[in-house]
């Protein structure tokens, strides 16, 4: 079979449509039909079939994709060890991180990768978890994170590694009847006015596990991502907030641990299965533990 067309279905798994493929790939979308009519003959099976307008990939395409998975790592690994043969740099490696993690861990990473050879591209990407299979079309590495007691990204495609966990904590005006206080409790919390993230995302995750503590449903006056915006209302008055420990910045806010609430997030490495025998981004995978085991101690 052919390792071009390999290519082209595994970003039809990954991409969804043929015209999403067609535009990844610089092609037309008859161009990327005939190579998946040529692909399924090569391989003598189905490999798509309709769904509606768009087409779906049978079991033996899904089987397939996992193949194409390890055909195009191994071609990357052997580029890649081309490039060290020429003295070139150790190759480009394309990293995707929410933006509390990327604050928090880009700069050692940069400075871990320094003088490396490898070729850095970083963007932040503020999508949660679930997104990490789409995300792995563009990128090579994906930074992600996740309530503790959700289960983690992994998949036959994807390789999900816990970096770090992260506690979540409560963050009050200076004000607060609550704030003289070493902990606070969620029952403390029935009836105060939130501001939380958008759903999906693990503040939110722990704010439901405050509201299950508490058979409460907590009022969310606002969903913000903007962990820097959510500090300034809080300082304001407008209202209290969970936050990840190494995000809050503001000396105008208490911060305060949960009782009783596991309260924390998991910071994930998620990549391709085959992706750390490629050594540029087994090198960058190292330099995130290392930039993480430092935080931690």
């Amino acid at each position: 079979m052919d390792a071009t067309r390999l290519r082209v279905l595994r970003e039809l798994a990954d991409r969804g449509t043929v015209a999403a493929t067609a535009q990844a790939l610089s092609m037309t979308p008859s161009a990327v039909s005939q190579q998946l009519k040529i692909l399924a003959r090569e391989a003598g099976v189905t490999l798509l079939e309709p769904a509606g307008r768009r087409l779906r990939l049978t079991d033996a395409g899904q089987a397939l994709v996992v193949r194409a998975d390890d055909v195009v790592a191994a071609l990357d690994r052997a580029a890649a060890e081309m490039s060290a043969y020429r003295g070139s740099p150790r190759g480009r490696v394309r990293v995707a991180l929410f933006p509390s993690g990327a604050a928090l861990l880009l700069p050692g990473l940069l400075d871990a990768l320094a003088g490396s050879g490898v070729d850095l591209r970083a963007r932040d990407e503020d999508l949660p978890a679930a997104a990490v299979p789409a995300l792995l079309a563009d990128y090579d590495v994906v930074l992600t994170h996740r309530d503790e007691r959700a289960p983690d990204t992994s998949s036959p495609r994807v390789t999900a590694e816990p970096l770090m966990r992260e506690p979540i904590d409560l963050i009050l005006p200076p004000g607060h009847p609550l704030a003289g206080q070493d902990a606070v409790r969620p029952d403390q919390l029935a009836d105060e006015r939130w501001i939380s993230v958008r759903g999906g995302f693990p503040v939110d995750d722990v704010l439901m596990s405050v509201a299950a503590a508490t058979g409460v449903q907590p009022h969310v006056a606002m969903r913000i991502n903007d962990f820097r915006v959510i500090e300034e209302l809080v300082a304001g008055g407008h209202g209290v907030a969970l936050l990840a420990r190494h995000a809050v910045t503001s000396r105008s806010v208490v911060q305060l641990p949960l009782a009783g609430v596991r309260a924390a997030r998991i910071y994930e490495l998620a990549r391709r299965p085959a992706a750390d025998d490629v050594p540029a981004v087994a090198t960058v995978l190292q330099a995130f533990r290392d930039v993480a085991a430092r935080i931690g101690e």
